[in-house]
């Protein structure tokens, strides 16, 4: 006899009462600025695709020309037969980019922080310190390990330090922030995290899937601050602005050598595919030859934040490509996000228990391949949308 779940359904249909039920969009062409969504043509707000390499002709030869050498599949993981050339030439040049000694691919950011971060500490008599916005990746991370965890208030560095120094006799200290939190696109204060954990001998460990190909150039916040060498693991992303998939643990040689040997995510997932590696490598090269991409993008993000600042909008805090437009009631923002896909902009509400229950937004992500003119139709209809609804 099969099991009873009716459990399933009762639990799926508390979730749909309350409106906070998934129901993902299909998308039926690639992820460009302008796509094929449930069968609509729509302006895409709502893709990580920051600098539109996800259909970049270099980035897409290279993976085809890569799947017909190696074919589709590499047969393994890599601890055991599964590493190609292409994955150490991959790392190789992500490293060179990022100007640190070493890299470490992973199958995806998430993975790189639940495999790793258990790794980092062992019992009670380490500390994790954990900014109170982090991802649900950093989240899951720490609840594999058994050491001791705080939690600091967001950004506040006061906080932050004041744990520090109630914890000092700690053994292990780790510190772990998002540097690009994606719910308010606002910025970890990494420059004076990274001091607060010289003073108190801390490890530092920041998760910049938002920030990779995005800030410093697009070397990520580690190069925006400057803080290469000081950082201890920076966790990165392929499958964001570089258009591809996969994770990213940039470092030192010792950390390279430690995750490979330690991290079971990395250790029992099969490795990637060669025309993703192959990918991945062609979104680094074109990073450094094009940078041009990396300034559209932020000329959007200007644009496109101060107009809608202009029509009487509220952006929250953000400092990046993500862009949220605050509505407070989760009704509200699912009614703005559905007027919105309506008249043909992509757009996610981002509502409890995502974020807290008078801070539901819609999320907007900026893409460097927007034209002027696609922002310029996709504020009109903000405006319209908004008015309709009181927002403005």
């Amino acid at each position: 006899m099969a099991a009873d779940l009716s459990w399933m359904r009762e639990r799926y249909e508390q979730l749909r009462s309350q409106g906070l039920d998934w129901n993902p969009p299909t998308l039926q062409s690639a992820s460009e600025p302008r796509c094929i969504i449930d069968g609509q043509e729509m302006v895409m707000l709502s893709a990580n695709n920051y600098l539109n390499l996800a259909t970049h002709p270099k980035v897409v030869e290279a993976s085809i020309e890569a799947t017909r050498k190696y074919g589709a599949g590499s047969g393994s993981v890599r601890a055991i037969a599964g590493t190609l050339d292409l994955h150490l030439e991959a790392e190789r040049v992500c490293a060179q980019f990022k100007q640190v000694e070493a890299v470490l691919i992973y199958s995806s950011g998430y993975t790189a922080n639940v495999g790793l971060i258990p790794t980092l500490v062992r019992g009670s008599e380490d500390i994790i310190i954990s900014d109170e916005l982090n991802h649900g990746s950093i989240i899951d991370g720490v609840r594999l390990t058994k050491a001791s965890r705080a939690v600091y208030q967001h950004n506040d560095m006061s906080a932050l330090e004041q744990v520090l120094k109630e914890h000092s006799g700690s053994g292990r200290k780790l510190i772990i922030t998002d540097g690009v939190f994606s719910m308010d696109g606002d910025v970890a204060l990494l420059d004076e995290i990274t001091e607060l954990a010289d003073d108190h001998d801390a490890m530092v460990f920041v998760d910049d899937c938002h920030g990779e190909g995005v800030l410093g150039e697009g070397r990520g916040i580690v190069a925006h601050f400057g803080l290469q060498g000081r950082v201890t693991f920076e966790i990165g992303s392929y499958s964001k602005a570089l258009g591809v998939q996969g994770g990213i643990v940039a470092g030192s040689e010792d950390v390279r050598r430690h995750a490979l040997n330690h991290s079971r995510s990395w250790l029992l997932s099969g490795s990637q595919p060669p025309g993703v590696a192959a990918a991945q490598k062609a979104a680094i090269e074109v990073l450094m030859s094009e940078p041009e991409h990396v300034q559209r993008l932020w000329e959007n993000t200007g644009y496109f934040r101060g107009e809608l600042d202009s029509l009487g909008f509220d952006t929250g805090v953000s400092e990046t490509p993500i862009i949220p437009v605050m509505c407070g009631e989760s009704r509200l923002a699912q009614d703005l996000s559905a007027e919105l896909r309506k008249a043909g902009v992509m757009v996610g509400a981002i509502v409890f228990p995502m974020v807290a229950r008078d801070k539901a937004r819609v999320r907007t992500q900026m893409s460097a391949g927007l034209t002027r003119e696609d922002l310029d139709d996709v504020l009109g209809k903000f405006e319209s949308c908004g008015r309709e609804l009181g927002l403005i």
